[in-house]
């Protein structure tokens, strides 16, 4: 057990969360119960994945995509209130790290992703490694885009919607950034990928993918962001001694 301002200060500092600038904010965003013992994370604060913290009675759901996001409705009413009353009324903690957890060298989504997917990591396209968000590298051999295709969907256990480039090159460079990235397909090329991989797909991204020369793999925003919160769910019950659980809610987005 370990006292929830301790939890919450050890997590800021890992994942670096005031260097970030947001759309949300990082770090408690409903507090609870001020001792911890039992952490559950999950990708997304959905009712669902409440409820299942309120059934394993756990003492702080840790995600990825929390609340209070830039530009949307400040009234507590309806579905907001719904899931703010499940966790006041359970004295449950939110904890939500949505960029540092998607930027950490070691635990974050691009690095647990690289993982999977065998990638040597050589850096970023936009920062310093721990702290960009395109992260470039190379697969363990050059491929063909079919074949890094199926490399994706088989690590994922969801098949990505694959957009080649008209020239149909051999693939020796990879960048990727999970989640809504899509538009960062501009910073892949420019640093030289022969692909990129993220998770959402829009409809100019087709276009930019075929005038820019570059693969592009549109792998899912969820299957793209379940590893990050897991890792560093796991994270805590090392170093702390809590008991953590991941709950996986499908979304096919």
């Amino acid at each position: 057990m370990i006292a929830r301002d301790d939890l919450v200060a050890a997590c800021d500092t890992l994942l670096a969360a005031p260097r970030f600038k947001d759309y949300t904010l990082n770090g408690l965003q409903v507090a609870g119960r001020d001792r911890i013992s039992r952490v559950m994370s999950g990708v997304t604060a959905c009712q669902a994945l409440l409820d299942e913290a309120v059934a394993w009675q756990a003492d702080l759901l840790l995600v990825h995509h929390g609340y209070f996001w830039k530009n949307e409705p400040v009234a507590v009413t309806g579905m907001k209130r719904r899931r703010l009353r499940t966790l006041l009324v359970n004295d449950i903690n939110l904890l939500a790290y949505h960029l540092p957890l998607d930027a950490h060298a070691e635990l974050g989504n691009n690095a647990e992703l690289a993982r999977r997917l065998g990638f040597t990591v050589e850096g970023c396209a936009d920062g310093e490694l721990g702290e960009g968000l395109v992260w470039l590298g190379r697969p363990a051999a050059p491929c063909s885009a079919t074949a890094l295709a199926s490399r994706v969907g088989d690590a994922l256990c969801r098949a990505p919607l694959l957009i080649e480039a008209p020239e149909g090159s051999e693939i020796r460079r990879v960048a990727w950034c999970t989640g809504g990235a899509q538009d960062m397909i501009l910073q892949a090329q420019a640093a030289g990928a022969d692909a990129f991989i993220s998770g959402e797909i829009s409809e100019r991204t087709t276009h930019l993918a075929r005038e820019l020369g570059i693969h592009y793999l549109a792998a899912g925003h969820h299957a793209t962001e379940r590893y990050g919160v897991q890792a560093l769910g796991e994270w805590l019950a090392r170093e702390y001694a809590v008991e953590h659980r991941f709950v996986d809610i499908d979304n096919p987005a």
